[in-house]
């Protein structure tokens, strides 16, 4: 009854905060006409919000390519949008995690969002004015494919022995978090999404952490720098549309229930029911930008290479992660080592529960 309350508490309370300012705005300046053509936001963000609680995806993996690719809307409205979106709903689901007390990996939660503090401001400065906006639909869709490919590396292995925190923590470990924080950050100033799958990728690739820990990181983590994505983006650079604006009002109701309720959701399913629904969204994404995209033969074979260096980056860092792993339980005592395994052999049970749930 107590983790009920709890449950109902971390998913109400959030959204009350939100929905009392956003009721109280739309009343008093009469805001209801924003529906009437910006309705398909919303319906988009029911599924985005959904997807983010759930998954160690950010909304803006929906809501960038619906957006971009079907909608036609430039990349940059769709990013700016994705920034501030998230800034409400990762946060809504931040709190539920928080008050839920999820366990999460706080050292990758403090050294990515620094790297990641000085990749976005590098991205929104510098990078995102490099890129023309077919480079920025088709990078995202590729990054995002590739990460299906990790995804599914990690799913090959159903009884593998996992972490609850980093083993052996070292200062090449700082280093490494601050740098995934870095390239996290320059593809979330792209896209409006990134740092999450990049840390998630680390987390449980290399350094062998439970996806239950993890994916409540990357939903922290998102929610932590699109935060300050919005900042830099809105305060510092003011250079936030109007329209981007009016697409973010329509969709706060729903993402401020709709992550945290996803949040709660993604603990009763199995992780390959997860999983597959990423592998899905993500195809779809990338068969649908190579359709809609206008390329020729050279862009093409650009693209195919993003994605073959992700493969190979991915099974990579998949393979150092065997190598540590191997070298953390030589160097555990036996006790550590057996209790490592019968968390794996309790996992397995758990993973069975949540099928017959399903």
């Amino acid at each position: 009854m107590l983790v009920y309350q709890r449950r109902v508490i971390g998913l109400v309370l959030p959204a009350m905060v939100f929905h009392i300012f956003w009721w109280s705005y739309f009343i008093k300046h009469n805001m209801w006409y924003l529906f009437e053509d910006k309705y398909f936001m919303s319906i988009t963000m029911i599924f985005g919000s959904l997807i983010a609680g759930m998954t160690s995806e950010g909304g803006g993996s929906v809501a960038f390519p619906v957006m971009t690719l079907a909608f036609k809307i430039p990349p940059t409205v769709a990013r700016d949008f994705s920034l501030l979106i998230q800034s409400c709903g990762m946060t809504a689901a931040a709190f539920t995690l928080y008050w839920m007390k999820v366990n999460l990996e706080w050292n990758a939660v403090i050294f990515c969002t620094t790297g990641g503090l000085f990749g976005i401001i590098i991205g929104l400065e510098v990078i995102d004015d490099l890129l023309t906006p077919s480079q920025k639909k088709m990078s995202f869709v590729c990054i995002w494919f590739s990460f299906a490919f990790a995804l599914f590396l990690l799913n090959r292995y159903h009884k593998r022995c996992t972490f609850t925190s980093i083993p052996n923590f070292s200062l090449m470990k700082v280093f490494i978090l601050v740098v995934t924080g870095v390239l996290g950050g320059i593809f979330t100033s792209i896209s409006g999404s990134g740092i999450d799958i990049c840390c998630f990728s680390v987390l449980t690739l290399l350094f062998r952490i439970s996806e239950k820990i993890a994916t409540p990181t990357s939903v922290v983590l998102m929610g932590i720098n699109t935060v300050i994505g919005s900042f830099w983006r809105g305060v510092m650079m003011n250079a936030i549309d109007d329209i981007t604006w009016q697409y973010m009002a329509v969709c706060i109701p729903i993402v401020t229930i709709g992550a945290p309720l996803g949040s709660i959701i993604g603990t009763h399913f199995h992780r390959l029911v997860l999983a597959a629904l990423v592998y899905t969204s993500d195809t779809v994404a990338l068969v649908s930008a190579f359709v809609i995209v206008k390329l020729n033969a050279m862009m093409v074979g650009v693209y195919m290479g993003i994605i073959a260096f992700g493969f190979i980056f991915f099974f990579v860092l998949s393979k150092l992660g065997e190598r540590l792993m191997k070298r953390v339980i030589s160097n555990n005592t036996l006790e550590e080592t057996e209790k490592c395994f019968a968390d794996v052999a309790k996992k397995d049970f758990d993973e069975s529960h949540y099928i017959s749930t399903v």
